[in-house]
This record gives C-alpha cells, sequence and structure tokens, in this order.
C-alpha cells in the first residue's frame, strides 16, 4: 500500500510539472492525485472512525489555508479595484529596472515577516502589474518576490507557516529566533536580488498604459487612501488578532473582510448601482484565482496521506540513521521542501525529536527555521508564496526552474553557510 501511494504521488507530482507540454490543468492533475490516494488510503484501512478523523484533520487545515488565501486575495482585489496601489507607484521614481527590483526585493522580504509570505506575494505581484508592462519583466520579478517573501517569512514567528508551527510548539522562541536567522535570511534573498539585477542593468522599466479602471466612476483620493490602509492595516492586524484571541488567522481576515465590505457598502451608497457594483466585494470575490485554490486543496489532501501513513516520518527516520550529522540532514529536509510541501516535513520532524533531547532555541530548531523556509523557493510549486505566484502570473513550472531555481539554490545555501558560521562563532 505505502508504495502504491508514493508511485501515485509522484505520478501526479510529474503531471503537475508537465501542466503545459501535457495541457492538462495542474488544478486536475492535484485533484485526481488526491482523489486516488485517499481512496487507496480508504481501500486498505479498516478502521472507518480513524479514516474519518484524520481526513477531517487534513480538511480542517486545508480549509484553513484556502480561507486565509481566499480573503487575502481578495482584500488586494477590492484595494486594486479602488486604484489604492496608486499610493504606493505614485512614489516609485526610479527608471531603472535593477534598482527598481532591489527597492522591491527589500519592500517584500521586511512586509513579509510582518504580514506573511502569501500575503505579501499576492501583494507585491499585483503592484507589479502597476509598474511593468512587458510579461517576461513581470515573471523575473515575480520571482525574486517568491524568494525574498520565503527569505523574510523565515525569521519571523508570524512570517512564514513553518516558522509559526516551531514557534507556536515551543521550538523556539519569538527574539531567539529573529536574532538567530535574519542575517542568513537576509543573505539568502540578497544572493540572487544582485544577480538577477545584474542581469538586468541598463534596462529600462516599461509602465503599462494608463487604463481607465474607474468604470465611468473614478475613486477619489480618500476613497484610493481608505481602501488601501484599511486593507493593509486589516492584513496587519490578522497576527495581533490571533494571539490575542488564540483564534486561527482565517478567522482574522474573514472578520477584516467583512469590516472592509461594510466600509465599502458606505462609502460607495450614494452611487448607481451599475458604477458601485465595480467596487464591492462581490465583484472582487468573481475576479479572484479560483483554479489556484482548488491546486492548493489538492495539493494539501495528497500531501496529508503521506503523513497519516508516516511515510515522511519513516523518510526522517531514515536520514537520521543513514546520514547521522544534524546539519545536513536540516539542509536536505530544506530541498525536500521545495518537491513536498514543507509543513508536514516540519511536522514530521518536530515529532522526531523531542524537547528533551533539543530544548528550545537550539541549533536543530533554528535552522529547520531557516531550510524549510527558504528551501521552498527552489521550485514554484514548493512553497503557498510560489503557488500563489504561478497563479497570478501564470508562470511556467519548467520557466521557473530555468530562470529562478538556480538563484534560488545558490541564495539557499549562501544562507546556510552564513548560520553555520554564525553558530560555530557565536554558540
Amino acid at each position: 500500500m505505502l508504495s502504491t501511494l508514493v508511485i501515485v504521488f509522484v505520478i501526479a507530482y510529474a503531471a503537475i510539472a508537465l501542466e503545459h507540454p501535457l495541457k492538462v490543468n495542474k488544478s486536475a492533475s492535484a485533484l485526481i492525485g488526491a482523489g486516488l490516494l485517499w481512496t487507496i488510503y480508504a481501500l486498505s484501512l479498516s478502521d472507518t472512525h480513524l479514516l474519518t478523523e484524520q481526513l477531517g484533520e487534513s480538511l480542517t487545515g486545508t480549509a484553513q489555508i484556502v480561507f486565509f488565501l481566499m480573503g487575502a486575495m481578495t482584500i488586494v482585489e477590492v484595494v486594486d479595484a479602488h486604484n489604492g496601489f496608486e499610493v504606493i507607484t505614485k512614489r516609485i521614481r526610479t527608471q531603472k529596472l535593477s534598482s527598481l527590483m532591489w527597492l522591491v526585493g527589500f519592500v517584500t522580504f521586511f512586509l513579509s515577516a510582518m504580514l506573511d509570505n502569501l500575503t505579501t506575494t499576492i501583494v507585491m505581484i499585483s503592484l507589479m502589474r502597476k509598474l511593468l508592462a512587458k510579461h517576461e519583466d513581470r515573471l523575473f520579478f515575480a520571482g525574486i518576490i517568491v524568494i525574498a517573501a520565503n527569505s523574510g517569512g523565515a525569521w519571523s514567528p508570524i512570517g512564514d507557516v513553518t516558522t509559526t508551527m516551531l514557534w507556536i510548539g515551543g521550538q523556539v522562541t519569538s527574539l531567539a529566533i529573529i536574532e538567530g536567522v535574519i542575517l542568513p535570511s537576509l543573505v539568502s534573498m540578497i544572493v540572487p536580488l544582485a544577480i538577477t539585477a545584474y542581469v538586468l542593468r541598463g534596462r529600462e522599466v516599461v509602465s503599462p498604459e494608463a487604463v481607465d479602471n474607474d468604470h465611468g466612476v473614478r475613486t477619489t483620493e480618500f476613497e484610493r487612501n481608505l481602501m488601501f490602509f484599511m486593507g493593509l492595516g486589516i492584513l496587519v492586524a490578522v497576527p495581533a488578532f490571533k494571539t490575542i484571541t488564540h483564534l486561527p488567522p482565517f478567522m482574522g481576515i474573514m472578520f477584516g473582510l467583512g469590516i472592509l465590505w461594510l466600509v465599502g457598502d458606505l462609502v460607495h451608497r450614494h452611487k448607481e448601482d451599475e458604477f458601485k457594483f465595480h467596487f464591492t466585494l462581490a465583484h472582487a470575490l468573481s475576479k479572484i484565482d479560483m483554479s489556484s485554490l482548488v491546486f492548493f486543496i489538492g495539493i494539501l489532501l495528497s500531501v496529508a496521506t503521506l503523513e497519516h501513513t508516516h511515510i515522511l516520518t519513516s523518510l526522517a527516520q531514515w536520514l537520521n540513521q543513514t546520514v547521522g550529522r544534524l546539519d545536513v540532514i536540516v539542509l536536505i529536509i530544506g530541498v525536500v521542501s521545495a518537491i513536498v510541501d514543507n509543513v508536514p516535513l516540519v511536522a514530521a520532524s518536530m515529532g522526531m525529536y523531542s524537547l528533551t533531547e533539543f530544548p528550545p532555541d537550539h541549533f536543530l530548531w533554528e535552522f529547520m527555521a531557516y531550510c524549510a523556509g527558504t528551501g521552498g523557493s527552489i521550485l514554484i510549486i514548493g512553497s503557498a508564496a510560489g503557488v500563489a505566484a504561478m497563479g497570478l502570473e501564470k508562470i511556467h513550472f519548467f520557466w521557473y526552474v530555468k530562470r529562478i531555481s538556480g538563484l534560488a539554490l545558490v541564495g539557499y545555501f549562501a544562507g546556510a553557510g552564513v548560520y553555520l558560521a554564525q553558530h560555530a562563532l557565536f554558540a
């Protein structure tokens, strides 16, 4: 049964990677893979109660991520409908692609730490659409945004789901993870950023032509500022909402979405219905990329079967017996997280190593936060940020492999080297 599950997962993954040559949508491959994996698992398991419990647990975790993603994407669409990103774009004066690349990289890095890598990727890629006319330029920027967002999320307790898991589980503390991982994360972003900026040197920014986006009613400066700062404020407030209420993040984003909806309806209540509709959340919900959300559901449910059948745990134990060295094991986990979702990998590792043997803020936990957070950038489907970028800019899997994966890999090992050197000097 286990061999069959692995074979089915590998075939489904290959179909996702070969989406464009096969001309089969990746969402279909992910859903079929999830259906087959759970069917095989269900037929081999005699305990129906356990199966129902595990499926419910997986569905709950998947739904929380998907609802959060849906809420964040909708908020971004509302801000965009009100031309809210002009608040930022009109302040960016650089005409050089390389200068813009540096600016976008650092903004993404620190914004990801304050929000999370997924939301930041959505916001920054939406912003690039306002600044860059050429699709090829936007693809390069999207790749760097994924790298910068994942690097920025790795050193913050709320920036990446794997770091958050380690933080909530007691493996790391807030101040220690920031102090220990911020410099390696910064290096993992700067190295690919420097290489890409060098390649783009001398090229001018080609801005898109002004698009009439007011649908007959031009948004006022008050409306643009209100929706931009409200949208950003809601996203920033979600971690605080989670900390205060202990409710999952999707509840915070949905609560904020309701508030934004209410404010939008009040602001536009005197407009004609045919014009008002374009600014409503109902219209924004119709514009979000549902295909990407469905793909996300399929891939998360597929990986869940590998977790419930202890395939990932067995892999971690085999690595421990075969490799032996913690630093090499964690480096491998980081690279594997580009192929298999980093969440169950980190979850399996948390179950494999005890806090008794490896206390809070131990080298193992901090290095794992870095590697699992940044390793996902190596492949486009290795992180939530990458999946979101893939959907938003229609990035081809092999285009990313050819143009971005090498940069991400160099940055990953550069940052890892900095962390190991830093640990050797100050431990």
